[in-house]
């Protein structure tokens, strides 16, 4: 019997972007609340663990690492091209935003 690989794998950076995330939320809401969700097409980051509550999307598997970050007004993503993961540090206003929404 052949097994094939799993459809989904959470990569090294996400796991590293996903951290920088919750290190930027910790003076927020306590971080056990963010949670890190992969999925086929993107990594989701969302709050307790609920796709209601999303916070931000890790688009890492292309040639171009994006962060999709919510317009808090309409409620839709707005896509963002990071050059390197440190880069999401200079969207912590726009994260803390979007978990305020939610409370």
């Amino acid at each position: 019997m052949v097994v094939a690989p799993p459809a989904i794998v959470t990569t090294q950076e996400e796991y590293e972007a996903y951290y920088i995330i919750k290190s930027i939320l910790r003076d927020t809401l306590d971080s056990k609340r963010v949670v890190i969700r992969d999925q086929q097409s993107y990594c989701g980051i969302l709050l307790d663990d609920n796709n209601r509550k999303p916070i931000c999307r890790l688009y890492f598997n292309g040639t171009q690492k994006q962060i999709a970050l919510l317009d808090n007004e309409q409620k839709k993503e707005v896509r963002v091209s990071l050059k390197v993961l440190d880069d999401i540090y200079s969207f912590a206003d726009r994260l803390k935003t979007t978990v305020a929404l939610y409370k």
